[in-house]
């Protein structure tokens, strides 16, 4: 990525949301601000939820030529017309989804911390790489990423890479030159003002 062209905004939903309200805020958010992608993450077990909250989304998505993909949940991508998946444990499971999916698919890999589980994902077919938390937080291990793993990745691997997790603006504005995506979810979901708070992040990358 030249270092002049701005990352590119990947949102995550909340991992519970209404669904009578949920769809109309991300809207307001794609309407506001350019968007490359969106993950359903949520949280619940419930495939009917899910399968709901999918069907919704997809809609929002769509018709802003906007791509769905859904955290982990592979057998509802076909189901749901999702334009791929997310998948949570690095590159385990990269090979299976693409095989599954078809090579017209996203599949992503989460990757943590790990530059090594990183390779890993992108020889076994990932389209994209997300590392985090990039921010300090007390989640899992509450280990954070290495923000030379970013700048290593940015000059010598060509698959792009996403950073997400904590983010604040200062953050952003580090790391921009050196990623291609930012990951974007409770970081803005928790404002009021969801579309307001994404558009400091954005300005935050200069």
């Amino acid at each position: 990525m030249a270092e002049t062209e701005q990352p590119q905004i990947y949102l995550i939903t909340p991992p519970d949301f209404e669904l009578s309200v949920f769809p109309d805020t991300l809207a307001r958010v794609l309407d506001s601000h350019p968007v490359a992608c969106v993950r359903l993450g949520l949280a619940t077990r419930d495939e009917d939820r899910i399968a709901r909250a999918a069907d919704a989304c997809r809609e929002v998505t769509h018709a802003r030529d906007v791509a769905l993909v859904i955290d982990s949940h592979l057998m509802l991508v076909e189901r749901h017309g999702l334009d791929g998946v997310h998948l949570p444990d690095a590159a385990r499971s990269v090979r299976a989804a693409r095989k599954a999916l078809g090579e017209d698919a996203i599949v992503g890999s989460f990757c943590g911390t790990s530059r090594h589980d990183g390779m890993s994902a992108g020889e076994a077919g990932a389209d994209y790489i997300s590392f985090g938390p990039i921010g300090a937080t007390a989640l899992d291990t509450g280990a954070c990423v290495d923000l030379d793993v970013f700048d290593w990745w940015s000059k010598v691997i060509e698959l792009p890479v996403v950073a997400e997790g904590a983010l604040n603006e200062a953050l952003v504005a580090q790391l921009a030159p050196m990623t291609d995506f930012f990951a974007f979810g409770d970081e803005i979901w928790r404002d009021e003002d969801a579309a307001a708070a994404l558009g400091r992040f954005i300005a935050a990358m200069g």
